[in-house]
């Protein structure tokens, strides 16, 4: 492994494994590269791996024991990354950056000291890669935004942030999957469905993978929103 990580137990059930802690894109790949080797080596004993920025939480069916926390050490000091190549796949989205749609656009805009022109470049310049997704059911958290775009999450967050709004919180972006109270500035809307509870899996979109979006006018945001697309790369 290229990175030094750390491995701990984690309650009576899990193993927490700590990559440094920097937004990098190098740690998410080897991440998800360890993620893929684990649920093979232990498929039939896991209940569920979760992972976050720089980090890997195991739970398990039974209590972890000691034995079983060093022979997750070997088994990771012995890993082959040559096994575990995978081609991240380029999710191309749609995004309306229309005032009507980007209800906090005028506000970022005047925070920022920057035109809306200026933000819709900025924002669609980028090949963002997708570090996770949480709080909400298929929520995307985006890295790769330009740093004259990255603004605090609010101080006092919204009630009712519109399904699908693109917006922005620190030095990320993501995509609100679903109606929710929220923290982040909204700058847009994107007209795909990409996120379905009936569909397995609910989402096609995975952790690792790309995103790039690209601005359409509002009769474009319409015209696609009426057809009921899904996203597709």
């Amino acid at each position: 492994m290229k990175f030094k990580v750390n491995i701990s137990f984690y309650g009576e059930k899990a193993i927490l494994i700590d990559w440094p802690r920097e937004i990098n894109e190098e740690i998410s790949a080897e991440l998800l590269k360890v993620q893929d080797y684990l649920k093979e080596e232990y498929w039939d004993q896991l209940l569920d791996i979760a992972n976050g920025y720089q980090s890997l939480l195991l739970y398990y069916k039974s209590t972890v024991t000691l034995n079983l926390l060093q022979d997750v050490k070997s088994k990771l000091s012995k890993i082959d990354f040559n096994n575990y190549k995978k081609t991240p796949t380029l999710w191309k989205i749609p995004v309306c950056y229309d005032l009507d749609f980007g209800i906090d656009s005028t506000n970022f805009l005047e925070l920022k000291g920057l035109s809306l022109t200026d933000l819709i470049n900025m924002h669609t310049a980028a090949v963002y890669h997708i570090y996770g997704k949480g709080f909400l059911p298929g929520f995307l958290y985006l890295g790769g935004l330009d740093e004259k775009l990255f603004l605090e999450r609010k101080s006092i967050p919204n009630l009712k942030i519109p399904k699908n709004s693109v917006a922005i919180g620190g030095q990320q972006t993501g995509i609100y999957p679903s109606q929710s109270p929220g923290g982040w500035h909204v700058i847009g809307s994107t007209p795909l469905s990409f996120f379905n509870i009936k569909n397995s899996p609910p989402s096609q979109i995975e952790v690792g993978d790309k995103v790039k979006f690209h601005s359409i006018s509002k009769q474009e945001y319409f015209n696609i929103k009426n057809k009921k697309l899904v996203i597709d790369s």
